[in-house]
């Protein structure tokens, strides 16, 4: 690459982490080309939340007007006991989130954000039906090789497809790990259960070996609910496997109502094996780098997967944006830098969380209850409050 021209980047995956950062290059002057395997478009999964840290990334991407007429907006969260639906704890969100932190705190389906995500892209920016199966780097750039035999340059590649990313294979000599525990997801139409949708919250039931979230999304018409088991049999991590509705009512039979009638709404659940990977310490060389799920693919017991995504698309960007006499590999460093901390920090926190929810009845479980019980209502400063656009700056620390 010559100094006077602007860096060829190629982005392996389309889903949200992949197209946010096409996003963000495109605001920060950069092209870029994604590359996904799948033929068509169509983001799979059920909702999602995203804390401020994350919106008012998107907010500053130009995407607020969309995300606010599509997200719900929850005025808080609360933690139940699973047997009697008694409130262990809770934090305020809506206005009172957005006044404290500057940004909201939004629930919405997946298929949503990705909808909006593409609308907002350059035509072109995306090539579909491009599985990447191996890949050459040298000094001065990679060649990614694609299932069809066609091939593309690049002066740098990032991986943004997933838990099994074929780029993090020429980095990290690891596999994923099964975690023991499975979800069932599914979407109930907010007409069913008009009570979650009249004062949107995000609701979350602990229990002996399992718990259950659901909040609304789609602006309420569908709540979303996701709901833990131990795993038995299938390690299948696929988002679209088909579960059975009757599984998720027998593994929740003795909850409290407020649960059984949600899940008793259901016509259909998808099941999906947890699977996550150890923190790593490098997940950049020369000219790759990693992020999301590639990078550091999370639990979902701190509900930070999107985020971190978000966070780590922003940061890249702006690396890239600003290396200006910097070499490109030194902007992959800078970047992996100052994310890596972060990110370890909220794997580590989301595995934690799965044995904190999972407590059966007795003395830790009233202890743990009565420190959340104590916490303050708001949302935890460290996570919300974060901008990594400050950080870039050097306003905040990582």
């Amino acid at each position: 690459m010559r100094n006077d021209m602007p860096p060829r980047i190629a982005v392996v995956g389309g889903g949200l982490a992949g197209l946010t950062l096409a996003l963000a290059l495109h605001r920060a002057g950069l092209a870029c080309q994604v590359y996904e395997q799948a033929p068509q478009l169509g983001e799979v999964g059920a909702g999602i939340q995203l804390a401020p840290s994350a919106t008012r990334l998107l907010h500053r991407l130009g995407l607020e007007p969309p995300l606010r007429s599509l997200a719900v907006e929850p005025v808080g969260m609360e933690f139940r006991r699973w047997a009697d639906s008694s409130v262990i704890s809770r934090g305020l969100l809506g206005a009172h989130c957005e006044q404290r932190y500057g940004a909201p705190y939004y629930a919405l389906h997946r298929a949503d954000l990705h909808r909006v995500l593409v609308e907002a892209l350059p035509a072109g920016t995306i090539r579909l039906d491009a599985r990447c199966v191996d890949f050459r780097e040298g000094p001065e750039g990679v060649v990614l090789r694609f299932a069809d035999g066609t091939e593309a340059a690049a002066d740098v590649a990032v991986g943004a497809d997933g838990i099994h990313s074929v780029l993090r294979q020429s980095l990290v000599a690891d596999r994923p790990r099964a975690f023991g525990q499975s979800v069932y997801r599914g979407l109930v139409d907010g007409r069913r259960v008009p009570e979650l949708v009249a004062e949107p919250r995000v609701l979350l039931w602990l229990g002996p070996g399992r718990h259950f979230v659901c909040y609304p999304v789609s602006g309420g018409r569908l709540v979303n609910f996701v709901a833990t088991v131990p795993t038995s049999g299938s390690t299948d991590e696929s988002w679209s496997r088909r579960g059975r509705v009757e599984d998720v009512i027998a593994a929740y039979e003795r909850w409290c109502a407020d649960v059984t009638s949600v899940i008793g709404a259901a016509d259909k659940v998808s099941l999906w094996a947890l699977h996550d990977r150890a923190p790593v310490e490098r997940w950049s060389t020369g000219r790759i780098t990693l992020l999301g799920d590639s990078a550091h693919p999370m639990l979902p017991f701190l509900g930070q997967g999107a985020n971190q995504a978000v966070e780590d698309a922003v940061a890249l960007a702006g690396c890239l944006r600003d290396a200006g006499s910097r070499t490109l590999p030194a902007a992959l460093e800078r970047y992996e830098s100052m994310r890596r901390p972060r990110t370890t920090e909220v794997q580590e926190r989301s595995r934690g969380n799965s044995t904190a929810f999972h407590l059966p009845d007795g003395e830790a479980q009233r202890e743990r209850d009565a420190r959340m019980g104590a916490l303050a209502p708001d949302g935890p400063d460290w996570l919300y409050g974060y901008d990594v656009e400050g950080a870039l700056a050097g306003r905040q620390s990582t």
